[in-house]
């Protein structure tokens, strides 16, 4: 009998387990309206707080095609970055970057170009061949970049993401989601908005250089959308036979921005009003709230035990917070010293915070820093100090 009791007993809290674990994740999983997408997977997301707005298999992963060339650029942005790489520099096309297939600017091997031109070729007319010749540029050769490639991808949190070329062309275990497409295309656009020159570009060309002479090659923009939609800022499209239809599509309107990722839509018209449909949504709930007067007057920062009774601080001045689904005019700000601070104190220590809440929930801070280093007080100071006072001349 109390085997049979044990054995019940057992069952229910096992039941029970499983009822608290499947309401607990009911009552965490994010709802989004239906929107209507019928691409395979699809985000939108809040450009500068990476905030998501909206999803559907965010985290499948598909075949990326050339949305592939977010991350290849990046790496380029980040290289010119840390200077050890400049627009100006020449890349000479090897033989293995002038085979590309598929979307080519039709170099030669041999043949040389700039940086900027390469990023042109890249970006306005999703150049293979020049994806290919610049990851051979900077890393030395195409698999070194990749690895270079998925390195970077884990640093963001790509975690559905396997690059295995610097394109997009096809190849096995070559994939990526959404989520991530969102994640790079914000690390580019945030950290490097000059991509947008390029991006938004509709037509340039280059001059092909060869033993044969010099050329114009003319670059259309692959990326239609940018003419079809309002406040359009790039950023890539891309397509296969497998991959389908793919693009991540950045917008910006009244200081709202915006990234809006299709995987595996039907065709390209799909992709594009799907696109629209996302970031059509993402203005319509996400409203921009500035203070353009962080710190409103002047505030006291004590410090104990110092050479120096308080301290000079700085911070920012300006603040964008992002309200989605809200009332901007219900935020709240509040200014925040930290009243244990002991000297000493270097330049850069942070000092306070100004927080802003919504609904009595912290939504966002500014920092307050040290401007200046305090020293503690010695012995020696503080009986140099007394004395000092003691034959103060008044």
């Amino acid at each position: 009998m109390k085997k049979i009791i044990a054995f019940f007993m057992t069952i229910i809290l096992a039941l029970n387990i499983i009822l608290s674990n499947v309401l607990t994740a009911l009552a965490t999983e994010e709802t989004y309206p239906d929107l209507g997408i019928t691409a395979k997977s699809a985000i939108l997301m809040e450009a500068k707080s990476g905030k998501v707005i909206y999803e559907k298999n965010a985290d499948e992963k598909l075949r990326p095609a050339s949305v592939t060339k977010i991350m290849t650029l990046l790496i380029i942005f980040e290289e010119i970055e840390t200077g050890n790489l400049s627009l100006d520099d020449v890349v000479t096309v090897t033989e293995h970057a002038a085979s590309m297939g598929g979307s080519q600017c039709f170099f030669e091997a041999g043949e040389q170009q700039t940086v900027k031109d390469m990023i042109k070729c890249i970006e306005i007319a999703s150049g293979n061949d020049a994806a290919v010749a610049m990851a051979e540029h900077i890393s030395g050769s195409e698999a070194l970049f990749v690895e270079r490639m998925n390195e970077r991808a884990k640093e963001l949190g790509m975690n559905n993401t396997s690059f295995k070329n610097a394109c997009g062309l096809e190849a096995e275990e070559h994939y990526t989601c959404a989520r991530d497409i969102g994640i790079m295309s914000r690390e580019l656009i945030v950290n490097h908005p000059e991509i947008k020159e390029y991006a938004t570009t509709w037509m340039d060309y280059i001059i092909h250089k060869t033993s044969r002479g010099e050329s114009r090659f003319d670059l259309a923009n692959t990326n239609k959308f940018l003419r079809q939609y309002n406040g359009a800022t790039g950023l890539k499209t891309g397509y296969t036979s497998q991959a389908k239809y793919c693009m991540s599509a950045t917008a910006e309107r009244e200081g709202v921005e915006l990234i809006a990722v299709i995987m595996g839509a039907e065709t390209k018209e799909i992709r594009n009003s799907e696109a629209a449909m996302l970031l059509d949504y993402g203005f319509s709930v996400c409203e921009t709230f500035t203070d353009n007067n962080v710190l409103e007057s002047k505030i006291d920062i004590p410090v104990k035990l110092g050479v120096k009774k308080s301290i000079d601080y700085k911070c920012d001045s300006t603040k964008n917070i992002y309200i989605i689904n809200g009332n901007i005019e219900n935020i709240e700000k509040n200014v925040v010293v930290y009243s244990d601070l002991e000297a000493p104190i270097y330049e850069g220590d942070i000092v306070g915070v100004v927080e802003y809440s919504y609904e009595g929930n912290i939504i966002d801070e500014v920092f307050i820093y040290a401007a200046e280093n305090i020293e503690r007080m010695s012995y020696g100071y503080s009986l140099n100090s007394v004395i000092r006072q003691l034959f103060m001349v008044k």
